[in-house]
């Protein structure tokens, strides 16, 4: 989000540059100025220090030498005549012990408090040192490049600070003084820069105001301004010829708009009657669709009862040729009984073909009841969408079983990995009727062309979610079709029998009476592989 920068006035602008110009110099200067005095000061305190000490050390020297303390105390006056001294300390080599030992004090008041011995700060010393308010010293005393003891002075600095104080209220005076004639130039300045703006201001408003862009702005008192005004008069001129444009352009529009407007009534009333068309024709196409959609229902349903009768119709046929035999063979033993020329041996060997042939008839019977019963059950599951407890690997094998004639007679192998104990409620009938479309889908389309194939079917629970990856190796679907497959009506076979809604129809099925999800990935020459996941209820 861009942020609003903010508009100075020119008056603020000339007062803000010139005062903080004029300001920030005078700061400058004064700052200097001080820095020069206290360093001026330095240099002078500094060198009377050293004066002094030399000069007081060559008045006690014959002191210091003689041992002569109390004569010091009497004679030595010239202290007392020094300014701003508070402290002198005379310390003397000791001879015996060759340390330096305290000779003499002076303080400038009685009542001042005593300082503290130097002697253990000689070396800091030797060079004059500022502290607080007071500059201290101290120097050797030499007699013949000897040195016999050292002078300590402390001088105080305090008359500085009142210099200092002085100098800066001076120079607050000279800032506030600096300040008012800061703002009066500025006032000048933009007073002189401004008038004419205002006069251009007053100008191009009544111009606005009054929409008549045939006055002139005056001429200007210096060249920027006056550009400006020769501008304002071009752009002016430039306004009011496009005005008188504009309003020839502006009767043109409104004929041309009432011809438009004529024309689109026109329109309007003709678009009402085409989609009134149109609504009714996707009506139709709705019903259409799902009667495309239920006769795909059928048509998968109508290839299994095919396929189960073929399957059905072999066990049974088998079970009426031994009950066919069965019966000649008893008639026969019925005609020796009835003639008394039945053996024992026959008698034997009928009892023996008599128990092969019902053990035939009852294993071809059981076969093609478990057949049936299997059929019905897949056969309600599909036309039933009610919740109920499956054991999904029943649900797989059963759905394999009613495909097997077709499976019998393709070189196709279909692979399932799922747990034995895998139980869900859910709905059996639609997941029926996804498993055989994805089948029948990659035998009719994945298969296409090729002398082998494998199908893998992968079924596992995760979090409440029942998890199907369906993978062939066929051809794959290309790139064109690949992002509308479940989209009605999308097939490669069209004028071959294809429909295209066999996986419109395991959309709907996931999406809507499954709630889940389905995903299709794939590249052409390696297969297929589709991901299914909905919720259910262990």
């Amino acid at each position: 989000m861009s942020t609003i920068k903010p508009i100075w006035s020119l008056r603020r602008i000339c007062l803000s540059t010139v005062i903080s110009a004029i300001t920030l110099l005078s700061l400058l200067s004064l700052s200097i100025i001080t820095q020069q005095f206290n360093n001026s000061y330095q240099l002078s305190a500094t060198s009377q220090i050293k004066h002094w000490a030399t000069v007081l050390a060559d008045e006690s020297l014959p002191y210091l030498v003689n041992s002569e303390r109390l004569a010091l105390k009497d004679n030595f006056s010239l202290p007392q005549h020094i300014p701003n001294l508070n402290y002198l300390h005379l310390y003397k080599f000791n001879s015996d012990t060759d340390k330096l030992t305290f000779f003499y004090s002076y303080k400038r008041n009685e009542q001042r408090a005593s300082i503290a011995q130097k002697s253990h700060d000689v070396k800091n010393l030797l060079t004059p040192r500022f502290k607080e308010k007071h500059l201290e010293y101290m120097q050797a005393i030499k007699v013949k490049e000897k040195i016999i003891g050292y002078i300590y002075l402390q001088s105080s600095s305090e008359y500085l600070t009142q210099i200092t104080d002085k100098l800066l209220i001076i120079s607050i005076i000279i800032v506030f003084i600096v300040f008012i004639i800061a703002i009066f130039i500025a006032l000048k300045l933009e007073r002189y820069i401004s008038a004419p703006f205002s006069s251009l201001i007053n100008t191009v408003q009544v111009a606005a105001r009054q929409k008549n862009f045939q006055q002139q702005c005056d001429t200007m008192p210096y060249r920027e301004a006056d550009i400006l005004a020769l501008n304002i008069n071009m752009l002016f001129a430039r306004i009011d010829k496009h005005i008188t444009q504009l309003n020839a352009q502006g009767q043109q529009s409104l004929e041309h708009s009432q011809a438009l407007e004529n024309k689109i009534n026109k329109r309007t009333d003709a678009l009402k009657e085409s989609n009134q068309e149109l609504l009714s024709t996707l009506e139709k196409l709705h019903q259409f669709q799902s009667q495309l959609v239920e006769s795909e229902k059928m048509a998968s349903l109508g290839d299994m009862v095919a396929g189960v009768a073929h399957e059905v119709n072999t066990p049974i046929g088998l079970g009426v040729t031994a009950s066919t035999l069965l019966a000649d063979r008893l008639d026969e033993i019925k005609q020796a009984f009835d003639n008394k020329t039945l053996k024992s041996s026959q008698l034997k060997k009928f009892l023996h073909d008599s128990c092969e042939n019902v053990a035939i008839i009852y294993r071809n019977l059981k076969r093609a009841a478990d057949l049936i019963s299997s059929f019905k059950k897949v056969a309600v599951d599909q036309s039933s969408e009610d919740l109920r407890t499956v054991d999904v690997k029943q649900l797989l094998n059963e759905v394999l079983l009613n495909l097997k004639p077709q499976l019998n007679v393709l070189p196709y192998i279909i692979d399932i990995d799922c747990p034995n104990d895998l139980t869900i409620n859910s709905k059996p009938g639609p997941i029926n009727q996804i498993l055989i479309n994805l089948i029948m889908n990659s035998i009719i389309h994945g298969f296409e062309g090729k002398d082998e194939g494998r199908i893998s079917i992968t079924v596992m629970s995760l979090s409440n979610q029942l998890n199907i990856l369906y993978k062939d190796d066929g051809i794959g679907v290309a790139e064109s079709i690949k992002h509308k497959v479940f989209e009605p009506f999308t097939t490669t076979k069209r004028g071959e029998g294809g429909s295209g809604l066999g996986m419109h129809l395991v959309y709907n099925l996931v999406t809507q009476a499954l709630g889940g999800s389905i995903v299709l990935s794939s590249e052409l020459a390696h297969g297929v592989s589709i991901e299914i996941n909905f919720p259910i209820n262990k």
